[in-house]
């Protein structure tokens, strides 16, 4: 079946040859700012379980929360908005008896950064983008919860692919332009998300954009399901991503020398969006806008980097600085690779 191709691609392409583009920060600890009651979170909504922490649902219950924080980035600079979504699945809503609002959460959430990013695009006319968030929910299929079996699953393959094909629906019905599988700790989840989008593209018909990034869990530069940076890569390579890249994890000084080694080897964008530094003993992120400017700098200094933003602790002013920082700089040229066999065990093999 032909799909129709993704304008959104095209634009993004086009935009990322001009200059670094920005992303947005983080939504948690802006939300967390608000200091909303259990009442703000649950609204009138009637629903049986505490709703306290639950930010997706703001959506639904006290939308111009995020509204307020697409805009504050998008002030700041940013060329992407990432949906307020990151847990908005039948997985992780049932931790809070909401998963029956799944695609009404997602629908208006999408709805919501399309329209701020429309309408800041209308001031100047610059393309403003919406990446749909999925998270990795609280499941993974690599590993058992259970350490007395080490082959038990809470959850299968077919069933996780239902319901991040729920949640791209959804987004892709409220305006995302791409579909951002984000903070991936397993790639196995990861790969059940690109599935997924697949299934969603033959339903729809046309193209839909996929972003990814790996978060990773030790300094060695793996995620939690034991893969290397390389391998990730060559594990996903095949689902096209518009983006590959990484974020939370660490601050910026971590994640150095894997930004590195991606680059070298991605034959597309590079997105990252580290931590705002390390946190401290509260649990705080205390590295200043300027730091983590300076930092993410230096990896559009070297040409590693097509797209920068924040994670966990990163702010408006954090946006803003690395705006500045990378203003005029020239984005990274792709590597040209030669065909040769690439495979992915959790080391990358070449078979050349």
């Amino acid at each position: 079946m032909s799909l129709i191709p993704s304008a959104a691609r095209k634009a993004l392409l086009e935009q990322s040859t001009q200059r670094i583009l920005i992303t947005d920060g983080a939504f948690g600890t802006e939300i967390q700012n608000y200091g909303l009651s259990e009442a703000d979170y649950a609204g009138n909504l009637g629903l049986g379980h505490d709703q306290k922490g639950n930010n997706d649902i703001l959506a639904l219950t006290k939308p111009e929360v995020p509204e307020a924080i697409h805009r504050a980035y998008f002030a700041a600079g940013a060329d992407i908005a990432e949906t307020n979504t990151f847990s908005a699945n039948r997985i992780s809503q049932a931790d809070y008896g909401a998963e029956h609002l799944v695609r009404e959460i997602n629908v208006e959430s999408a709805k919501l950064a399309r329209r701020v990013a429309d309408e800041f695009t209308a001031k100047d006319g610059r393309p403003r983008f919406v990446a749909g968030a999925i998270g990795p929910t609280n499941k993974t299929l690599s590993l058992s919860p259970d350490v007395n079996d080490p082959g038990f699953r809470e959850i299968d393959w077919d069933h996780l692919v239902d319901v991040y094909a729920e949640q791209v629906e959804a987004l892709v019905e409220g305006g995302a332009d791409f579909i951002l599988i984000e903070t991936v700790f397993d790639t196995l989840n990861a790969k059940a998300g690109i599935m997924a989008v697949r299934h969603v593209e033959q339903k729809l018909g046309r193209e839909i954009p996929i972003m990814l990034s790996m978060t990773l869990t030790d300094l060695s530069g793996r995620n939690l399901s034991g893969h290397t940076v390389e391998a990730f890569w060559w594990a996903v390579r095949h689902a096209r991503p518009v983006t590959i890249g990484l974020n939370c994890s660490f601050g910026a000084t971590q994640l150095r020398p894997h930004v590195k080694a991606l680059s070298e080897i991605a034959d597309t964008l590079i997105m990252v969006y580290p931590n705002a530094g390390l946190p401290n003993e509260l649990g705080a992120y205390d590295e200043l806008p300027e730091t983590t400017a300076g930092l993410v700098k230096e990896w559009a200094d070297a040409g590693q980097v097509n797209v920068l933003g924040g994670c966990c602790g990163s702010t408006p002013a954090h946006i803003a600085a690395m705006a500045r920082a990378v203003s005029g700089l020239p984005s990274r040229q792709l590597p040209g690779l030669t065909p040769v066999t690439r495979l992915a065990g959790l080391e990358p093999f070449i078979f050349a």
